[in-house]
């Protein structure tokens, strides 16, 4: 058996409207995660809030089934 590792295989190039939904598909996920990193790093850092300054899941949900209609359709 050989020592040498296999050749990588040739990638297709997108064209350039593939390549920028593909940039602004990451952005958007890397805010989002940002968002995320920073709560669980506030949670780390100063424990769990408190009850009493959360919201209800079913009014966070209403809220957010609200703003949909509003955006564009997208294709991951």
């Amino acid at each position: 058996m050989s020592q040498q590792p296999a050749p990588a295989p040739a990638r297709q190039p997108l064209d350039e409207h593939a390549a920028e939904s593909a940039r602004a598909y990451a952005s958007d996920l890397r805010a989002r995660v940002d968002v995320l990193a920073s709560m669980l790093e506030d949670i780390a850092a100063n424990g769990y809030p408190a009850p009493e300054s959360g919201v209800l899941w079913e009014d966070a949900r209403d809220a957010h089934l609200e703003r949909l209609p509003g955006e564009q359709p997208r294709v991951a």
